[in-house]
């Protein structure tokens, strides 16, 4: 069985999407640890749900991101995870860790990349006019929101929604399309070679791959 490490900071619905997913069998892959550098916050609460272990690393209490990293790593390492999935953890990662992870390290980030890396994405393409906004799920590099991309969402804005209803709709397709990137690749059918998303015939996804959502 593959071996997954799952971090967050916040809500936690993708961690509970690919739960969901490793419980059914979707995803053949058991989560090992999730770990957030947040106490009290609803993601915690689902991985109590499905019974997962999790730990609680606040960056705060480190002098520099260096130590907090190297202190995720102490954590991380000795499990030899296949995958670290980030799911919402706002943190910036440093290159030590990065690099330690390198191929088993991949982010979901709420904006078709490259535009509009960081934070405050959908309030950017609403006051920005964009015609479409969506998600994107990348491998993890030394630039921020820069990695290599495996696979991206994308929606119609609706210029009459608000922003939190534009969220919701992102969220969907979140949770439509991340489980299932990360099955591909505990499968073996993506990896990364190189700075190069390589893909098996029997992956789901494909190079440049983008899905359309009406949600």
């Amino acid at each position: 069985m593959k071996k997954i490490v799952v971090m967050i900071s916040g809500s936690g619905s993708n961690l509970e999407a690919i739960a969901k997913a490793c419980q059914t069998g979707s995803i053949p892959a058991s989560i090992e640890l999730v770990i957030s550098n947040q106490p009290n916050v609803k993601g915690l609460e689902r991985a109590q749900k499905f019974h997962l272990m999790s730990k609680i690393i606040q960056h705060q209490d480190f002098d520099s991101r260096e130590d907090f990293d190297h202190a995720l790593l102490e954590q991380i390492l000795p499990i030899e995870p296949d995958l670290v999935v980030l799911a919402g953890f706002m943190r910036i990662l440093s290159s030590n860790f990065t690099e330690a992870l390198n191929g088993r390290l991949i982010n979901i980030h709420p904006s078709l990349l490259p535009d509009y890396p960081g934070l405050n994405t959908h309030k950017q393409a609403i006051e920005n006019g964009d015609l479409m906004h969506g998600i994107s799920v990348h491998y993890v590099s030394n630039v921020l929101d820069g990695g290599p991309i495996i696979s991206q969402g994308a929606l119609k804005i609706d210029p009459a929604q608000s922003e939190a209803k534009l969220i919701n709709r992102i969220h969907k397709i979140e949770h439509a399309i991340y489980p299932k990137v990360i099955a591909d690749i505990v499968k073996g059918h993506i990896a990364l070679q190189g700075d190069q998303v390589k893909f098996e015939a029997e992956s789901h996804f494909g190079p440049n791959h983008m899905e359309f959502f009406n949600v």
